[in-house]
């Protein structure tokens, strides 16, 4: 009526038509009851919530009182809608972490369980679009209309869209607004939301894309709304089919995320540190590491550090270190002992003084480096940086097991970050970097040796001035940094009234030297199209050196440019795979990767010298560089325990992968270990880890 101008519609609007219930859309049960002890007594859990200060640390730790019964839902099946010709909805915006906490672990496990084909890593809202889907494709309702949040193009979301899409029966989207903001002046609740229209059948549709968004008021955001017609893709865009790309073997087994805690007493700061006699007790020093988050990445590092008991028994902790045991026994076990109900929660409190995933697989990978490359997983910025082998990551972080300032230079290019923003996810409006698609699927280069010399300089420069930077100006963070560097690109486009900077970001870019960051990252850029030999895209992204319009004059220019970028990039990853088929693998790590062969690195540019084949094909590390015998005991216990994680060695074995080859202080320090109890000799003569 507001919108036509009709009249009056007769009341009520909606009818008892009977199609609409109020009841539970997703899972339908007999009742509920309460699990229970032999002797009858009800199961009870911490409610998740309620926390107290403890009594010796003054820390907040589970309310141990605030109790729950433990519910098991009697007869389980999926819930049946009414007949309807069209469904729209607006689900719960609850995230797959948080499924149990919100709704009890007896639903979570009733509806896990009978909704097998949805991933237990998937949103709540999911289970609502998997419905609706099944009900499209198979003709029993025309569309369906669904607001979720924007996570529905994270990967574990994205997969049941893409297996509805690829059905024999397909599916196809007729609309989606992939990002959009929702605020509600009432609460002040501030998200980001997606919108998806769905139909059987094989049809293009319509995608609405933001642009120039910005507040306009307390609660309220103006924009434009750019729309184009054409095949959606299950990611919620038109064009260059990214989801198609597949992961390369090129580039697996050398990334993974750090180590998950399940616990915050495990971080300490240093002065905690050297209360519990780190530097002066050789054995605490030995188990105490520094550590990084995603924090520290994208603002500034704290330089905090973490108990790691990796491979370790307790009855070694409790003998040799009682000061962490008692401080994990105060600060770790209540929260683990707590959550012991869950499903994953009593091997969490069995294990209390370990990590919740120590990551082993990390530990391999990274033993033997020097350093090591990450990036935060979610973080407003894209950016990589190169970590000391010496830090611990955190589970926030992906690390990659590559040491060459190539593989930084190509990892910070436009071109990776324009891949990455794309085959990601997102957490509100912050991108999200997933290993498996952004890192693992992407296809490097093959640049000739002066282009990966100049590659890997401007890297180290990049990486340098950075830290630089921060050092001199301790409250300098990488993201005040880039979102000057933003604003500094956004002002030199034409037409653009991007108002001048702040006193606030002045002070920033004369801190960070933002200026010079820019040139850095545009001179990278254009090295790293060079080293595809895509140089015309490249200045229609960047532009020549020195030019007075460094971005395309107008923004649809840049779209279509990067969606150029995008399709030679899924065509390489189409050609790499297809290699891979046939045995041709490029590797980029081929000493871990594939020691027991020699690696195929395809045919080379004429003009390339087989002495740079060797040494950079495919931005190839070459043969595995030996690391230099740490001068301290805690370093060397350190990297000689990272040694052993990855498999059991004798001494000689192990001095191998040091320079010069200090096998009479390996030894010794195998000696103190085993004395110590942190490792064991075999009949062999191998040393290993203790066993938990």
């Amino acid at each position: 009526f507001r919108t036509h101008g009709h009249i009056n519609p007769p009341q009520p609007v909606l009818k008892a038509f009977k199609n609409i219930e109020c009841r539970d859309a997703v899972l339908a049960y007999d009742r509920q009851e309460y699990q229970l002890y032999e002797h009858g007594r009800p199961i009870m859990r911490w409610d998740g919530k309620t926390y107290k200060k403890s009594p010796t640390t003054g820390e907040d730790i589970p309310d141990e009182s605030a109790q729950l019964p433990v519910e098991v839902y009697i007869n389980p099946r999926k819930a049946v809608w009414p007949e309807a010709d069209y469904v729209v909805g607006n689900p719960p915006f609850i995230g797959a972490k948080r499924i149990r906490a919100a709704l009890g672990d007896g639903y979570a496990e009733a509806l896990r369980s009978v909704w097998s084909e949805v991933p237990e890593s998937a949103d709540f809202v999911m289970y609502w679009w998997n419905k609706a889907a099944d009900l499209a494709r198979a003709g029993q309702i025309k569309q369906f209309g669904l607001i979720t949040t924007n996570s529905l193009r994270q990967t574990f979301n994205r997969r049941i869209i893409e297996r509805h899409m690829k059905e024999k029966q397909p599916l196809s989207l007729m609309f989606a607004i992939p990002d959009h903001p929702w605020v509600d002046g009432a609460d002040g609740a501030a998200v980001r939301i997606a919108m998806t229209v769905g139909t059987a059948g094989t049809k293009e549709g319509t995608v609405g894309v933001l642009a120039n968004e910005r507040k306009s008021g307390q609660d309220t955001r103006s924009f434009e709304l750019r729309s184009r017609h054409g095949k959606l893709n299950s990611n919620l865009t038109i064009g260059a089919d990214t989801d198609s790309a597949k992961a390369l073997q090129a580039n697996g087994g050398i990334s993974s995320p750090g180590v998950k805690l399940h616990g915050s007493g495990f971080i300490v700061t240093p002065e905690a540190a050297q209360s519990l006699g780190f530097s002066v007790d050789p054995q605490v020093s030995a188990v105490i590491r520094e550590y990084r988050n995603g924090r520290d990445l994208t603002q500034s590092a704290r330089h905090a550090l973490i108990i790691d008991f990796h491979g370790l028994p307790l009855e070694h902790v409790r003998s040799r270190t009682p000061s962490l045991y008692q401080w994990l026994l105060e600060r770790v076990k209540p929260e683990r002992d707590a959550k012991a109900h869950t499903k994953d929660g009593a091997e969490y409190a069995k294990n209390w003084w370990l990590f919740g995933k120590s990551r082993p697989e990390w530990r391999r990978i990274a033993s033997g480096l020097e350093r090591y490359l990450a990036t935060a997983v979610t973080a407003k910025h894209r950016l990589f940086q190169a970590l000391g082998a010496e830090i611990l990551p955190d589970d926030a972080l992906i690390c990659i097991g590559l040491t060459r300032f190539e593989y930084l230079g190509v990892l910070s290019s436009r071109l990776h970050i324009t891949w990455s923003n794309k085959l990601g996810s997102t957490l509100e409006d912050r991108p999200r970097y997933i290993k498996t698609r952004c890192f693992e699927t992407f296809p490097f280069p093959q640049p000739d040796e002066a282009t990966a010399t100049r590659i890997a300089t401007l890297a180290e420069q990049l990486d340098a001035h950075r830290k630089r930077q921060q050092k001199q100006h301790p409250g300098l963070t990488m993201t005040g940094m880039y979102n000057v560097l933003e604003r500094l690109r956004r002002q030199s486009v034409p037409g653009n009234d991007e108002p001048p900077l702040t006193a606030k970001e002045r002070e920033i870019h004369e801190q960070g030297l933002v200026s010079v960051l820019r040139e850095l990252h545009d001179d990278l850029d254009r090295a790293v199209f060079q080293a595809y030999g895509w140089q015309d895209l490249g200045e229609k992204l960047i532009g020549r050196p020195g030019a007075t319009t460094p971005w395309p004059e107008k923004p649809e220019d840049q779209q279509q440019a990067e969606e150029e970028l995008l399709q030679r990039l899924v065509d390489l990853n189409h050609q790499r795979a297809a290699e891979e088929a046939q045995g041709k693998i490029r590797w980029l790590r081929p000493d871990y990767q594939a020691p027991e062969q020699t690696a195929t690195q395809g045919e080379l540019p004429t003009n390339q010298p087989e002495s740079a084949a060797k040494r950079h094909p495919g931005l190839d590390p070459g043969p595995p560089k030996k690391m230099p015998w740490p001068k301290t005991l805690q370093d060397q216990v350190r990297s000689v325990r990272d040694h052993l994680a990855t498999s059991p060695m004798d001494a000689k074995t192990l001095a191998s992968h040091y320079k010069r080859n200090p096998e009479k202080s390996v030894t010794q320090v195998l000696e103190a270990l085993t004395e110590l109890g942190m490792v064991r000799q075999n009949e062999g003569g191998s040393y290993r880890l203790r066993e938990n």
